[in-house]
């Protein structure tokens, strides 16, 4: 399937730009080094030569990006699993929209499980052009199927480029037939209250035949939980909010991004589960006769809702609770150890938090609040 030109400036490399791609990178002094430090025991030579000898994305995916994701997971987690119960059909190219925890594990992980599951395919992903600080770095995430989201764009060039991504995502499911990855909300929900915009859902329907509803239906949305035990990013969320709320016109830089995605990647995330809700197919063809403004605004509820069925809830989670209300409401779920450890936990996070100013009692607050909002969306669509 050849993508046509006019997506030529977001769209996912294709296995007619590997060989080409991986002697871009390896010419590029930044990236030996940084892959001379992922792998200190293997000569860089035999490196490019491994990589240049596979023949496709997929291949080089399975056979090399399912090794070191799998690893990294084994250093840093403690579990990973999938439920996938709810897709009956795995042939189908699923869009999967779900809520945001790391910036570059989120899609990796739903690969490596898709690849663990039989389905035929990876996911195209969604990504950020703000995250991509260095050359290298949108080489390799479009290597790995990863599509460009623009940003910081004028109002008139978000709209075209809104379009334009519209139509590209429109033509992955259509045409190449490839499943996609995309999350509910533009950045991390950073106190851990998932909340889908109707903006995605707006940019998506963009492109397609028909109502809105018949639009969205066509992309094949599935609603996708995905649940971490802790959090590797939650101090420099904390920290974050502190900073924001001391100077309001504080905002991240480039340096800030690339921090988060090298202490996301590398800290520790203890269980990881990932939970599919059924497509929602079916649920659209019912929401025909909804006006767009209310038919937008019961799909991103009902992606909520069925996100928040599906989080997998740790000890953790009851714990931040109960802690949070100062309340014992919830001692069913977790023992006096888990409170314990996780107290030490939140001692040792907010003791990472290099701010002159720090004020100890608002980060605690703010971590509590990252842990105790899945507890407290779950708990109100669903009885535990």
């Amino acid at each position: 399937m050849f993508t046509p030109a006019e997506f030529d400036e977001i769209r996912a490399y294709e296995d007619r730009d590997y060989v080409a791609t991986i002697k871009t990178l390896f010419a590029d002094e930044a990236f030996r080094d940084v892959l001379q430090k992922l792998f200190p025991n293997q000569p860089l030579p035999l490196l490019e030569k491994q990589l240049s000898s596979f023949s496709s994305i997929l291949e080089f995916q399975k056979k090399f990006i399912h090794g070191f994701v799998t690893q990294l997971i084994q250093k840093t987690g403690k579990e990973l699993s999938l439920d996938i119960s709810a897709l009956t059909n795995r042939e189908i190219p699923y869009t999967f929209i779900s809520n945001h925890r790391d910036i570059i594990l989120d899609p990796a992980l739903l690969d490596i499980l898709l690849i663990d599951a039989g389905f035929p395919q990876t996911v195209e992903i969604a990504i950020g052009d703000n995250l991509l600080v260095y050359p290298w770095i949108k080489h390799i995430v479009r290597l790995n199927k990863a599509f460009i989201v623009q940003r910081s764009l004028s109002l008139r060039e978000m709209l075209s480029a809104s379009k334009l991504m519209s139509r590209y995502m429109h033509f992955v499911i259509s045409q190449k037939r490839n499943p996609i990855w995309i999350a509910q909300r533009e950045g991390r929900a950073k106190d851990g209250n998932d909340r889908t915009q109707e903006a995605v859902l707006k940019m998506i329907a963009m492109d397609g035949e028909g109502s809105a509803a018949e639009r969205l239906k066509a992309m094949h949305i599935v609603p996708l939980a995905i649940s971490y035990e802790f959090d590797p990013c939650d101090f420099l969320k904390a920290k974050e909010f502190q900073m924001k709320r001391d100077n309001p016109a504080y905002k991240k830089t480039p340096v800030d991004d690339l921090i988060n995605m090298q202490t996301g990647l590398a800290g520790y995330k203890g269980r990881i589960h990932y939970a599919c809700a059924p497509c929602l197919d079916e649920w659209m063809a019912k929401q025909e006769d909804l006006s767009n403004a209310d038919f937008f605004a019961a799909t991103a509820r009902r992606l909520d809702e069925e996100i928040y069925r599906n989080y997998l809830l740790y000890p953790n989670n009851f714990v931040a609770l109960d802690l949070l209300n100062d309340r014992k409401d919830y001692t069913t779920h977790y023992s006096e150890e888990d409170k314990t450890r996780f107290e030490q936990y939140l001692r040792q996070q907010i003791n990472k938090i290099d701010l002159s100013n720090k004020d100890e009692a608002f980060l605690r607050e703010r971590l509590l609040e990252m842990y105790a909002n899945p507890a407290k969306n779950k708990l109100a669509v669903s009885k535990i």
